[in-house]
């Protein structure tokens, strides 16, 4: 496990000030290189949906149909990176408009799993989203079909 940001060796706080360091430049990685992608919350997504080393890298997860998990403002770089088309989701309800205009469909459920995709809401649906994160990580690929 290891963190990815924009840069190598920075610390980064989260949106409740909690510290960060990043392990390794998103330009150091590539899908290969990954069993699974995990995508947080909080104001990183609309950071990382400006970049298109960010994006690239969620689109050659999803075509690689490997495990991309978002929860809560995540979904925001998914949008971006233009793999929402035809899509089931969930996501904190504030950016439910970005990813209907984005093509995917929005539920209100703890978790959605739709092929590689698993997403939630909020901080509080955390045990179904690594429930099923960890099973996803199990599964081979899987592709939308």
């Amino acid at each position: 496990t290891f963190t990815i940001g924009p840069n190598k060796g920075v610390k980064y706080a989260g949106k409740h000030g909690y510290p960060c360091v990043s392990d390794k430049s998103v330009d150091e990685v590539t899908a290969a290189d990954l069993d699974c992608l995990i995508i947080p919350g909080g104001w990183a997504p609309d950071y990382w949906r400006r970049d298109e080393r960010f994006k690239k890298l969620v689109r050659d997860m999803n075509d690689a149909g490997k495990p991309i998990g978002s929860i809560c403002h995540g979904p925001w770089l998914l949008s971006s990176a233009k793999i929402l088309r035809e899509r089931t989701i969930t996501c904190f309800v504030a950016i439910r408009d970005d990813v209907e205009f984005a093509g995917a469909t929005y539920v209100d459920q703890e978790v959605v799993v739709d092929a590689n995709l698993i997403t939630s809401r909020t901080p509080n649906d955390l045990p179904a989203f690594c429930r099923e994160l960890i099973q996803a990580i199990q599964r081979p690929p899987v592709h939308k079909k």
